[in-house]
């Protein structure tokens, strides 16, 4: 490799891990403007394995909007984070598969009052497919594995 192309890879890697954290981010500030803003206009997402729902990035958006209000609290933590890049029409590097591990302590809100409710925590795998479009990289697919959950004053499960 040239020292270019080194320093290409470098950049993609820290643009990509940038889209994840704004990824967390979103999800945890219940931004949900600028967390359908990461996804491609084709862009899907499948959380059923956590109890949720498969869609597109608009109908995904629309759903963590209401289901994530009954937390006062979410704190996306995602680490171990393994880049792949593809390629796509001969081109190197125009794709991206991320696999990361997470854990998800949130809180409950509880009688209106904000940080009273009791803590709900869960922990699994990512899987992002990434696309480098003219707005940068972007979202293309998003897949989450939960592997484990504690919820509130219950043992783990999973």
């Amino acid at each position: 490799m040239t020292q270019r192309v080194e320093l290409a890879t470098v950049m993609d890697r820290l643009a990509v891990d940038s889209l994840i954290t704004d990824y967390a981010i979103a999800v945890d500030d219940g931004d949900w403007p600028s967390y359908r803003d990461l996804f491609t206009p084709d862009g899907r997402a499948d959380y059923r394995s956590a109890g949720g729902i498969e869609g597109s990035a608009d109908e995904i958006t629309a759903w963590l909007a209401e289901s994530l209000r009954v937390f006062s609290m979410r704190q996306h933590l995602i680490v171990n984070r393994r880049v792949l890049f593809g390629v796509l029409e001969q081109d190197r590097g125009d794709t991206a598969r991320v696999q990361a591990d997470y854990v998800n302590p949130m809180r409950l809100a509880e009688g209106g009052a904000p940080g009273t409710g009791p803590d709900f925590v869960c922990g699994g795998r990512y899987v992002f497919g990434l696309l480098r479009t003219d707005d940068g990289w972007r979202l293309r697919e998003v897949a989450v594995t939960e592997k484990w959950r504690r919820p509130p004053g219950g043992n783990s499960a999973g």
